[in-house]
């Protein structure tokens, strides 16, 4: 048979028809402003077939910047599973006469500041949000942009926008937070705070923007897969994800920056 009954070994069926992604990418760095979180994607019902080789990539974090340099702090990399592809986070803006504003991503990086107030970068519809805005009055840096929040502009302290919760995992994990600017807090989610914190490793979080030296590397992204444990372990894997089986879920969990797959 096909579809969902399409054959029966030791009591489960052979493949899922469907399954639930998250797809969380790579922090953005921070530089004055704080990165922006990853872009954050997650449903339910995604269809799959027996013998396919789905693509998947963890993206990895931006890096940093010298607060007052030439550009904006890196961009996240992007994560993918199949068909979805989550953005990477935007850099944090720096303080630079011409070009303080933040960078875009799957959360916009925080403004940084100058002559003039650096705008924060924008989000991508149904991914994040935007970074704030920065506040040359006050020499704060904006918060980076999380998958739920904006960040906050430098003029109120800069934080980094929260990001989302999720429990695909079997227990809730806050994601895809935006780094805070130079003197804000990281969004929840793993952004990094002032003082050049990085982002949490694997969440996605935003680095954090600073006042001297270089801002907060990003955090790496994740992607986690998971169905109805009544089906059987998928037939190959690579890219070395962790697999358990709670909830009555097979979970599939890649932290490892880089590409990957699964056949079921």
């Amino acid at each position: 048979m096909s579809g969902i009954l399409n054959a029966m070994f030791w009591g489960k069926l052979i493949a899922p028809p469907s399954i639930e992604y998250l797809v969380v990418a790579g922090g953005g760095g921070g530089a004055v402003g704080g990165g922006g979180a990853g872009g954050f994607r997650t449903a339910s019902g995604y269809s799959v077939t027996t013998g396919v080789a789905y693509t998947v990539n963890v993206g990895a974090g931006g890096s940093g910047v010298v607060y007052n340099g030439s550009s904006t702090g890196g961009a996240g990399g992007n994560s993918v599973f199949d068909t979805i592809t989550s953005t990477g986070g935007g850099g944090g803006g720096r303080v630079n006469f011409f070009f303080p504003n933040g960078a875009s991503g799957g959360s916009g990086g925080g403004g940084g500041f100058a002559f003039s107030n650096g705008a924060g970068g924008s989000g991508t519809v149904g991914e994040g949000n935007n970074g704030g805005d920065g506040s040359g009055s006050l020499s704060q840096g904006g918060g980076g942009g999380g998958a739920s929040a904006v960040g906050a502009t430098g003029s109120s302290g800069g934080n980094g926008g929260a990001g989302t919760a999720s429990s695909i995992s079997g227990s809730s994990v806050d994601y895809a937070g935006g780094g805070g600017g130079n003197v804000g807090t990281g969004g929840s989610g793993g952004g990094g705070s002032s003082g050049g914190g990085n982002g949490t490793s694997n969440t996605g979080g935003g680095g954090g923007g600073t006042s001297s030296g270089n801002g907060g590397n990003g955090g790496s992204g994740i992607v986690i897969i998971r169905y109805p444990d009544i089906y059987l372990a998928a037939a190959a894997t690579t890219g070395s994800p962790t697999v358990t089986v709670s909830g009555g879920y097979r979970i599939y969990t890649w932290t490892t920056v880089g590409s990957g797959s699964i056949t079921f």
